[in-house]
């Protein structure tokens, strides 16, 4: 079992809220620090902090797995495997602040959280019903060696899957990831290395999407990025200005 569910920081959980449910996402937590939102794939997490923190408008790569223990021994299995002179995947079981845990470290040093999750009232490993299907959480690992990160992914089961606008001679810069019980993990470059993001993905219609947040009165606007229709939203933890930059959402490639 693996989900994608990064912990996006934020001083601003209400407008968050706001703009997560009008994309169709559905919470399922609701504590006075901590929020969690299901999309039709994936999931996310809101944490307060306070207004002007380092930590305030950041994201941090997360999962969700069935059995911490058995997670943990097929990933450090396949890291072992890995032949690296800079060292495979690691994973190491740990008491973290909200419990059992544990943590993956690449090859690099960055490191994630892998957190047990919970099974449906139905007994399955399945989201909330009640999420647009068409929406996927989509988490970035910016790296600093891409090669690797996408090493790393695939040794705790993820699944390589095309990437919106990529051309076959393209290299790991643009490598993307379904984890098998909802959400994509994509591997980025650049500014920001050793960091994470957030973005979403839809396989519906894009412009239909935009009316909808715009008649909830949020900022959008569809642009082509890549090729690709890209929905830029407005970010909640910009308050109004530029210093942060609007959340993406982009098409999903098409089928086969």
């Amino acid at each position: 079992m693996l989900r994608v569910r990064p912990i996006h920081f934020t001083s601003r959980l209400d407008e968050w809220e706001r703009l997560l449910t009008g994309l169709g996402m559905v919470k399922t937590a609701d504590e006075p620090t901590w929020r969690e939102f299901d999309a039709g794939s994936g999931r996310l997490a809101l944490h307060f902090v306070e207004q002007g923190s380092a930590e305030d408008g950041t994201t941090s790569l997360g999962v969700e797995v069935g059995d911490l223990k058995e997670f943990a021994r097929r990933t450090k299995e396949a890291g072992a495997a890995e032949s690296t002179t800079a060292g495979g995947t690691t994973a190491e079981l740990i008491e973290a602040d909200h419990g059992p845990s544990c943590r993956i470290t690449a090859a690099d040093g960055f490191s994630f959280l892998a957190d047990a999750a919970t099974r449906a009232s139905d007994g399955s490993w399945g989201g909330s019903p009640e999420a647009d299907p068409d929406l996927a959480v989509v988490g970035v690992w910016f790296a600093e060696d891409a090669v690797a990160a996408a090493q790393t992914l695939r040794n705790i089961g993820a699944r390589p899957r095309p990437v919106p606008g990529a051309g076959a001679g393209d290299t790991a810069e643009s490598e993307s990831f379904a984890a098998k019980n909802g959400g994509i993990l994509m591997v980025g470059t650049g500014a920001g290395a050793g960091s994470a993001g957030l973005g979403f993905e839809y396989a519906g219609d894009l412009g239909a999407l935009r009316e909808r947040l715009e008649g909830a009165g949020h900022e959008a606007a569809v642009l082509e990025e890549a090729a690709v229709p890209t929905l830029h939203v407005a970010n909640p933890d910009a308050d109004g200005t530029a210093a942060r930059p609007p959340l993406w959402i982009s098409a999903a490639p098409a089928a086969g």
